[in-house]
């Protein structure tokens, strides 16, 4: 008892009566305990540094065109590595159980708040209709970069303080008369519960992927909006959906992509790309030019490619070549190998990200790294897919090598958090 007692004296000291402090504490302290994952650490390492040689490679001759320093483009993005890499080594000592109740409410009110901000006071870059981007104290950054992070935090949060819920088998109860005589009529005529507690959880979450994905989409951002409802689908499926869910919810999908395209809900500009897309004819001059040109320069990298430093595709042909098709300039430069080499290099830290979440010890940290792991996947899956024409173009950049320093920051404060969860991993450390 006295024992007990000087502990938790020991503790309050440490952490003070606050509310932050009792926060603190009951999440088992401020700092992680154990060693990072250190394979993480070498090949993101790896990415990191190839991705800023090839950033300043395929961005000096936009830069110097658009009347910059020729090396801008990279000043901006080193400065956006050096600050997310301090954040990444602050957070991946930190206790990631504190993320829980602070990612989820302090996240959302955020990053919903600079969405629907975006939706008034944002813009693009070519005066279109599109409202992705804003401004706030001169920095300028897509907010849909900000909540596709803070989503994974807060499903992950709900997911796992109402894990009960989500395989419970006892019958729907709402306490609303007519509700809850309807759920029981049903569930008697069918003979088990298929009106069960897991429609609260499943609904609870549906309405908080409704909100972020909907401002994303009105925001016409659709190829996030996609990201957004991939990410959310992974986190349900490790959170123990009912496969009834799954099979309803892929049928949904199905039947909205025939109904968002005849009810004018997509754009224009969603559908012409989906139509360039499909179409046999394709629009050299207009519409397919970025793709025909991203193409050409992966076409004449063969093998081995130009060399690094030589390709000629990024010289006015490849529209934007430090953003959206960079993969095409690396491939033109470093051929085939190089653009192998790069894949493998991002399969890797896939991979430490799933064994990362497979060895958590708690279901909060194993849902965060699946989110996390699966979210640069699909990303990475995406930008490859348009530069290689397997996909429609989405707009989708390429993790820590693609321009943008709000992306780039947010990714490298994920892997931080990969980070902390590594540490208090069940997995043996290297």
């Amino acid at each position: 008892m006295q024992a007990s007692a000087s502990l938790g004296k020991s503790s309050e000291k440490k952490y003070g009566k606050s509310l932050i402090g009792q926060y603190i504490k009951s999440r088992g302290g401020l700092l992680a305990e154990g060693s990072f994952d250190v394979l993480l650490f070498i090949f993101l390492s790896i990415i990191i540094f190839t991705g800023l040689t090839m950033l300043y490679s395929a961005s000096y001759p936009n830069a110097y065109t658009d009347g910059y320093d020729p090396s801008y483009y990279f000043k901006n993005q080193a400065i956006g590595v050096a600050v997310g890499v301090v954040l990444m080594m602050i957070i991946g000592k930190m206790n990631h159980m504190l993320f829980m109740e602070a990612g989820a409410v302090l996240g959302s009110l955020v990053s919903i708040g600079l969405l629907v901000l975006a939706l008034f006071m944002g813009g693009s870059d070519d005066g279109s209709s599109i409202k992705r981007w804003i401004t706030i104290a001169g920095i300028r950054f897509q907010p849909s970069d900000i909540a596709k992070f803070t989503l994974i935090l807060t499903l992950a949060y709900i997911l796992h303080r109402w894990h009960y819920l989500m395989v419970s088998k006892k019958p729907l109860k709402t306490n609303i008369g007519w509700v809850d005589s309807f759920t029981a009529g049903v569930n008697r005529k069918i003979g088990r519960p298929v009106f069960n507690e897991s429609w609260k959880i499943v609904m609870g979450s549906l309405v908080v992927i409704g909100i972020y994905v909907g401002l994303v989409f009105l925001g016409s951002h659709l190829s996030g909006a996609i990201i957004m409802l991939l990410v959310a689908a992974v986190m349900l499926f490790v959170g123990e959906i009912r496969p009834t869910w799954i099979a309803f919810f892929i049928c949904v999908a199905i039947l909205m992509i025939p109904v968002l395209m005849m009810t004018g809900i997509l754009s224009e500009y969603m559908v012409e790309r989906i139509t360039n897309f499909l179409s046999t004819d394709k629009d050299l001059q207009g519409g397919d030019w970025q793709t025909i040109q991203a193409l050409y320069a992966i076409g004449s990298g063969g093998f081995f490619g130009k060399g690094l430093g030589q390709s000629v595709q990024k010289y006015n042909y490849v529209p934007e070549p430090q953003n959206d098709m960079i993969f095409a300039i690396i491939i033109e430069e470093l051929g085939f190998i190089g653009g192998v080499a790069i894949i493998v290099l991002f399969a890797l830290v896939i991979w430490r990200g799933i064994v990362i979440g497979v060895n958590s010890p708690t279901r909060y940290g194993a849902l965060v790294a699946f989110g996390i792991t699966f979210k640069l996947a699909l990303q990475v899956f995406f930008n490859i897919g348009v530069a290689t024409d397997i996909i429609p173009n989405t707009g989708i950049t390429l993790p820590f090598f693609s321009y943008g320093r709000t992306a780039l920051i947010v990714n490298l404060v994920e892997m931080g958090i990969l980070f902390s969860i590594s540490r208090a991993s069940r997995m043996k450390k290297v």
